[in-house]
């Protein structure tokens, strides 16, 4: 049987169902009613021509039928209609059956997979029948739900060493999946070998993963530098605006049933349902624990993928819901809620790009909402989920252990339990202290090395600002002291010109001597030392003028002193010392007189070049040597 789309609708008198069946004629289907129970048939028009051919070569004949299973109970009294519509060309059936009781409201309507009759089992008797199960569900509509679990201290024995199956999966149903599925193993999970590890040892390897994961510098970069988050935080998906209808709603009306309808499917979502088959699920009071606990451990991870990447999917979206999820990642059971906020919490600051406290908070809320809107809204965004992992290669093996389950599951849990379980997690509180990575500390210190770079800044600023100022003060006493500088040098100019105007009349006298002893010495002693014993007598006479000299500046008096030193090295020579003493001597016998003016300034003072007319001792010394000869 091929099953059409369908959907229903109601008001207070009637129930309405539209069914779609292409390539069917009018004449050809068949509809029976009856309480809760809803059958329709028809016969596609194309089989007819080659039935008999399909029927000798072994085909089965398809037939569109229609079972399902209402909520609520329907009569037949004669106020019952059925049209038919080719609009658009698409053939549909409009079935419009009156209620049993008249203003009934019929919860689950948008439920489709829990509308479906199950499939019967080929077997004479089933293996495993539910007795008694509406008397269950009553029950445990009335007592209180208490999402805590009680802990048991493990205990070794005999059986306990022995080579066990750990389950998981939805409720614990499953074991022995991963032996087939090595190579997808660590794709998929973060665990090795998960059906030989219990459950309090994935719990302690988890956390020390975690903890071995936890990057101060990485979480101090998002708390800091918090642009990109703080954008991500301003988008609001689709719940938030129906969360916003549905809480004006209730103000106004008071109806609480009607809440759900603010929760609209879309065609493939309801494509989604009728291809799930229906099924039930016999669960103890522990493993309905788990099952709600996981359920909110993967609608958190979920939340923070929707808000990160703003409702676009990308290949990274399978990853960060099974990363951020211990129920997907870590088949992880947890027993209180507060441990599933907490588990999601440091998993946000391991794992994703974006590790921001914020984000926690903003998936925690976004949680509560969804829960708050129903089943309805829950199961919309784990078909959502169903997608994502059906599009990513191993990701698929998640939908075959929870997802599948859960949306099959959730279509028949009870409303007041997502009610209760809502206002159990918005009870329970989250701080960084329970996170366990000590980020209070880690951001106060932070706060104070930032502090101390600003005032370090500050600090910069202010002398900069100061520094202005200082160079106006030096500007001015630049100016003064060049002031004064300017009058001593107008000073120090003038006798600067007067010693110049000396020192070109030393230099022209200087060039005359030299001239003149050229070939005395050269004629006496064969070699050519007569610059340097003129250089010689000119050093020696050096000191006296420049202490006479007093109006000479201090800087020209180093000068001359480096001059007069230069001198006196290269006039080191002995043998050139006698000859020079010689030539001299002639030269002072056959000297004409020069002029005053060459030996004296204008003030009076001795000349760099003057001739000295003392007698000297060497001339002495060599004029003996010359009569001795």
């Amino acid at each position: 049987m091929i099953t059409p789309a369908f959907e229903l609708t109601q008001d207070p008198d009637f129930l309405t169902i539209v069914i779609k069946v292409p390539y069917a004629r009018a004449s050809e289907f068949d509809v029976y009613f009856e309480g809760e129970d809803f059958k329709f048939y028809a016969k596609p028009y194309f089989l007819r021509q080659v039935v008999a051919g399909f029927r000798k070569i072994g085909f089965s004949i398809s037939f569109f039928a229609c079972r399902l299973t209402l909520p609520g109970r329907i009569i037949e009294d004669g106020r019952e209609k059925a049209s038919y519509n080719t609009d658009k060309g698409i053939r549909t059936f409009t079935i419009r059956l009156p209620k049993e009781i008249p203003g009934q409201y019929f919860e689950g309507l948008d439920m489709l997979t829990s509308l479906l009759a199950p499939k019967k089992s080929r077997s004479g008797k089933p293996l495993v029948e539910e007795i008694a199960a509406s008397a269950g569900l009553s029950e445990e509509e009335e007592e209180e739900f208490d999402w805590e679990i009680e802990q048991t201290p493990y205990e070794e024995s005999a059986e306990s060493m022995l080579p066990l199956q750990y389950c998981y999966g939805f409720g614990n149903l499953r074991s022995g999946v991963f032996q087939r599925l090595q190579d997808e193993l660590s794709d998929v999970i973060d665990i090795k070998a998960p059906d030989q590890t219990p459950v309090d040892e994935r719990r302690r390897k988890r956390l020390a993963a975690e903890a071995a994961k936890f990057d101060p510098d990485h979480y101090l970069a998002d708390f800091f530098e918090d642009e990109a988050i703080q954008h991500v935080l301003m988008y609001k998906p689709w719940w938030v605006d129906v969360h916003k209808k549905m809480t004006a709603f209730k103000g106004e009306s008071h109806q609480e049933h009607d809440s759900h309808t603010f929760v609209v499917f879309s065609e493939e979502e309801k494509e989604q349902l009728r291809k799930l088959t229906n099924k039930s699920y016999l669960l103890d009071k522990r493993s309905r624990h788990h099952v709600y606990l996981g359920l909110i451990d993967i609608l958190l991870a979920y939340c923070y993928e929707i808000c990160v990447n703003e409702g676009d999917k990308n290949v990274e979206s399978a990853w960060n819901i099974r990363k951020l999820s211990a129920t997907l990642c870590w088949l992880e059971s947890f027993t209180s809620i507060h441990d599933v906020v907490v588990s999601f919490g440091r998993r946000v600051l391991c794992y994703p790009l974006h590790r921001h406290f914020g984000l926690v908070t903003r998936a925690f809320n976004d949680t509560v909402m969804i829960l708050q809107l129903g089943k309805a809204a829950v199961l919309k965004c784990l078909l959502d989920i169903h997608k994502i992992f059906r599009e990513n290669d191993p990701a698929y093996i998640l939908n075959d252990l929870f997802i599948t389950d859960y949306c099959i599951w959730i279509q028949k849990t009870k409303s007041k339990k997502l009610a209760a379980l809502s206002e159990s997690l918005q009870k329970t509180t989250l701080t960084k202290s329970h996170i366990g990575f000590e980020l209070e500390e880690l951001e106060a210190a932070a706060v104070l090395v930032e502090e101390e770079e600003r005032m370090l800044k500050a600090a910069g600023t202010v002398s900069k600002q100061q520094l202005p100022s200082s160079e106006s003060e030096t500007s001015e006493s630049e100016e003064s002291s060049s002031t004064s500088s300017s009058e001593t040098e107008g000073s120090d100019s003038d006798e600067r010109e007067s010693s110049t105007s000396e020192d070109g009349k030393i230099n022209s006298l200087q060039g005359t001597l030299q001239e003149e002893r050229t070939a005395p010495l050269i004629d006496c002693n064969g070699l050519r030392q007569g610059t340097n014993t003129s250089t010689f007598e000119v050093s020696d006479e050096k000191p006296k003028v420049s202490l006479q000299s007093t109006s000479v500046p201090g800087k020209l008096i180093e000068e001359l002193e480096k001059q007069m030193h230069t001198a006196i090295r290269l006039s080191e020579q002995p043998e050139g010392l006698a000859a020079a003493s010689c030539i001299l001597q002639e030269q002072e016998e056959n000297r004409v007189p020069e002029p005053d003016g060459f030996s004296k300034d204008t003030t009076g003072k001795g000349n760099f070049l003057e001739v000295s007319s003392k007698a000297n001792p060497l001339l002495l010394f060599c004029s003996t040597n010359e009569d001795e000869d």
